[in-house]
């Protein structure tokens, strides 16, 4: 009970913190303007920034059919190179590409489109509104909104057990790679709030930015799912250690996110409670959630895994586990993100005997 209480009291104080982040960019902004006597809503004969025509295109074909080859890529190099470690069983196989497919021409289209048709009727005055907003101006708000809504969206689902299922798929695998940046259940997708939000800024007059926002995001995500450590180098060289002290303090890495996705907490790297940062780690620095290693783990996933049919996991709880005794089950236990007494006992029956 005292660990709820202290755990509402954290959310709330952290919800107020974010608010004030949430305000910044655009307080940053209006005063600018007002320093400068800047009014590009009026029509000032200042001129906001305008994206290359070059950039443009390069942006909207990454966002459309760049970023999945650019994914594949890395998969095929994680495959070649044998990262995966035999580990990507057909199961993981098959709900790895499920994950990785559904989403991208059916879930995010589908909202896209009647988000776009629905807005109209909401917001009936409200079509490029937001059009006179300087192009980096704009891209610094979105970027916040949109991560730090995702970094609460995705905390709460390790925070509050009841939501711990719908996130599970994506930390079940006992690898990390490229196919984990999309590894959700569908009900997690559906209700992800970047899709809804991009199509929205776009209807508002704010489509340029939330689509470099959108590709940077993607890029920075996938990267620090991958099995590939490009992180190491700003460690291991001594010129580039200034640059990996920032680095991995404003964006996430693979080694801060690869602790997120260890199977123990118990060896000092492993962080599956904490580092919740998608884009951006500073939220991890910001509210205390975070911790940084420089080190990978040596497990991931989950500890009580039992290796649920790709289907379940994808559509729980549309579709439930025959699984005996899993979370996915017909009336699975609610353990949330904690690993089971039951296990932990397992464990260390299994470290005595050996010893």
């Amino acid at each position: 009970m005292k660990l709820e209480q202290d755990l509402a009291q954290r959310i709330k104080r952290d919800a107020a913190i974010s608010v004030f982040l949430y305000l910044t960019p655009i307080a940053l902004m209006f005063t600018a303007f007002y320093l400068t006597g800047y009014k590009p809503w009026e029509g000032s004969s200042g001129l906001p920034f305008k994206v290359p025509r070059f950039l443009e295109g390069i942006f909207k074909n990454l966002s459309s059919w760049g970023l999945p080859v650019i994914v594949l890529v890395i998969g095929a190099v994680e495959a070649v190179a044998g990262l995966y470690e035999n580990k990507w069983t057909k199961n993981e196989r098959l709900l790895d590409i499920t994950c990785f497919v559904i989403p991208k021409i059916i879930i995010r289209p589908l909202v896209t489109y009647y988000s776009l048709l629905l807005l109209p009727e909401l917001l009936p005055g409200g079509k490029d509104m937001f059009s006179w907003v300087p192009f980096w101006w704009a891209f610094a708000i979105i970027a916040v909104a949109d991560d730090l809504t995702q970094y609460w969206y995705h905390r709460i689902h390790h925070q509050l057990p009841w939501l711990w299922r719908f996130h599970r798929t994506h930390h079940s695998a006992p690898y990390m790679g490229m196919a984990m940046a999309s590894r959700q259940n569908i009900i997690y997708s559906i209700f992800f709030s970047q899709t809804y939000l991009t199509a929205a800024l776009t209807y508002l007059g704010l489509g340029y930015a939330a689509l470099f926002v959108k590709v940077i995001k993607s890029l920075i995500t996938t990267g620090a799912h991958s099995s590939i450590p490009w992180d190491k180098p700003f460690y291991q060289i001594k010129w580039l250690n200034p640059i990996g002290w920032v680095l991995e303090r404003l964006i996430s890495t693979p080694a801060t996110h690869h602790a997120h996705h260890a199977d123990t907490a118990d060896d000092g790297i492993g962080n599956y409670k904490g580092n919740f940062g998608n884009m951006f780690f500073i939220w991890d620095i910001i509210f205390g959630t975070g911790i940084i290693t420089r080190k990978y783990p040596s497990s991931y996933g989950i500890k009580h895994y039992k290796e649920e049919e790709w289907y379940a996991q994808f559509l729980w709880p549309i579709i439930k586990s025959k699984k005996e005794g899993s979370e996915l089950s017909a009336d699975g236990p609610m353990v949330g993100d904690e690993v089971p007494v039951q296990v932990r006992a397992e464990e260390s029956l299994q470290t005595s005997t050996a010893g």
